[in-house]
């Protein structure tokens, strides 16, 4: 709750109940508005323009009642009343973590050594509960596994069913992962894989992975997942200029494997956002094109740069390994965790088929199920 509430003509100052306190401007006031004039009381979609709110808007009364703030603007003569949660919830006026590099709320990075966060197929399709905790460990720990599935083929559309659509690429709705004559992506033979992220060549990249076993009795073909959060983290510490390097100049990735396709993206290994988080890595030496956005002198540090991230990437304590049984499957945040396949023989079969979806659907998921069944969490 507020306990008071001051104001000039451009700027309200509350204070909470919990003694802190927090300004706000007039036109920001005005465009956040929830009155039904201001926002579609359906969905909460804003009704108005920034054109719509007067250049001169200003406060000439702001009261706490009922606990909430109640304003008053000039020239509208418009009454609205805000929640004090609410405001506390949308707090702007408070000191901000402006680290390079920092991960964003929820994000839990991590190392070898901790326990695949996993679902069971039949609990994640009948219960809430175990669903909401199945989703919520893709959102902070960026991949889980999910156990006891059919053996059917296309079982992994079902799989992205749970929560969004299959995004469809130049690939198809899914493809296939066993070995093949003649490949046209390395994918497709028993060669172990680096660590890395899919579709660097993409715009934007698909922003989950989703690979389902449905054979696996050849000689390894473990699969290993990296957090490339956690390895930039380590870069950023022991070579601050080298992670800016990463961060502040676009590499380059290209795929020409089959006729009419030509992908190409232009954009850095460590991606932050302008305010500086970090939200994205693309590491893919298959698909590396060459590097020719970064000045002639800063080339030669670029490259240790990147060879170090490499390092730190193919450490054996940075990685989670499992191998996969028939109807378990695994999901990845293509955007943060990077995965990485060991060698098999030819002896056996290894078949997993693989699709692509996108996060914003699964934590679109998430956060519908934590505002209308806050009850999943008991």
């Amino acid at each position: 709750m507020l306990r008071t509430a001051t104001h000039d003509t451009s700027v309200v100052t509350v204070a909470f109940d919990t003694g802190t306190q927090a300004r706000f401007h007039a036109v920001w006031l005005r465009d956040n508005a929830l009155d039904p004039e201001t926002r579609a009381p359906g969905n909460g979609q804003r009704l108005i323009t920034i054109g719509d709110i007067p250049a001169d808007i200003s406060v000439s009364s702001a009261e706490v009642v009922a606990g909430g703030l109640q304003v008053t603007f000039q020239p509208e003569d418009k009454t609205v009343t805000f929640p004090a949660e609410w405001l506390a919830e949308h707090n702007y006026d408070c000191e901000r973590d402006d680290t390079l590099g920092r991960t964003g709320p929820g994000i839990i990075t991590w190392e070898g050594g901790i326990a695949a966060p996993s679902g069971d197929w039949n609990e994640v399709h009948a219960s809430p509960a175990a669903k909401r905790s199945w989703l919520a460990s893709v959102a902070s720990y960026g991949f889980a596994k999910l156990t006891g599935g059919s053996t059917e083929p296309e079982s992994l559309l079902k799989v992205a069913d749970l929560f969004g659509y299959v995004r469809e690429t130049n690939y198809g709705p899914y493809f296939e992962v066993r070995t093949e004559v003649n490949p046209t992506n390395l994918a497709y033979t028993g060669l172990g894989l680096q660590a890395h992220t899919d579709n660097p060549y993409r715009d934007p990249v698909p922003t989950l992975q989703i690979l389902y076993c449905l054979e696996n009795s050849a000689e390894g073909g473990d699969s290993i997942v990296v957090d490339g959060f956690r390895a930039a983290e380590k870069l950023r510490a022991q070579n601050p200029e080298g992670f800016a390097l990463l961060a502040g100049y676009p590499a380059r990735f290209e795929y020409k494997g089959s006729d009419g396709v030509c992908l190409r993206s232009r954009r850095p290994m460590i991606e932050l956002s302008p305010d500086g988080e970090l939200v994205g890595i693309r590491f893919n030496n298959r698909s590396s094109a060459p590097f020719v956005d970064v000045p002639f002198d800063r080339m030669e540090a670029y490259y240790a740069a990147y060879r170090q991230l490499g390092e730190i990437i193919d450490d054996p304590a940075m990685g989670v390994s499992f191998k996969l049984e028939p109807g378990e499957s695994f999901i990845v945040d293509n955007t943060r965790v990077l995965h990485a396949r060991l060698g098999y023989s030819g002896a056996g079969s290894r078949w997993l088929q693989g699709c692509y979806a996108d996060k914003d659907g699964l934590l679109s998921t998430l956060a519908a199920m934590e505002m209308t069944q806050p009850e999943a969490a008991e």
